[in-house]
C-alpha cells in the first residue's frame, strides 16, 4: 500500500535493500534527509537502514517531548504506531503499517518539511 494524501508518502516495502533504493527514489525526486524516514519492527534493523540509507528516524523533534518520554513505557507495536502517526497518519493507517512491520516489512516515510 501506496499513500499519498495528509502531505505524507508511505511505502511498505519488503526488506532493507528494497528500502534503501525507495530512499535513494525520494532523495533522486527533491527529498532531503530530514524529509524521509525508515520504520521496522526491529529497532536495531531500522537504525541500520537509517544509517546505510543515510535518512532520518523519527524523534523528539516528530513527536514531542511528551510522545518520546511515553514510548518508553509503550510496547514496540504502541510505539510504532505513535510514531506513524507522528508524521501525519490516522491511527486506522497507523494500524495497517504496523501490522505491515509485524510481518518484517520496512516502511519508508517522507513528508515535505513544514514551514513555521
Amino acid at each position: 500500500m501506496d499513500s499519498i494524501g495528509t502531505g505524507s508518502y508511505a511505502k511498505v516495502v519488503e526488506n532493507g535493500v528494497q528500502a534503501i533504493e525507495e530512499v535513494n527514489q525520494l532523495r533522486s525526486s527533491g527529498y532531503s534527509k530530514e524529509d524521509i524516514y525508515v520504520i521496522s519492527h526491529d529497532q536495531e534493523r531500522e537504525e541500520r537502514i537509517a544509517d546505510i540509507a543515510d535518512s532520518n528516524e523519527v524523534g523528539l523533534s516528530e513527536e514531542g517531548l511528551f510522545g518520546t518520554m511515553a514510548n518508553l513505557f509503550r510496547s514496540r507495536g504502541d510505539e510504532l504506531r505513535s510514531k506513524i502517526t507522528s508524521l501525519g497518519f490516522n491511527d486506522a493507517e497507523a494500524d495497517f503499517y504496523e501490522k505491515e512491520l509485524d510481518r518484517g516489512k520496512v516502511l519508508v516515510i517522507a513528508r515535505r518539511a513544514r514551514l513555521i
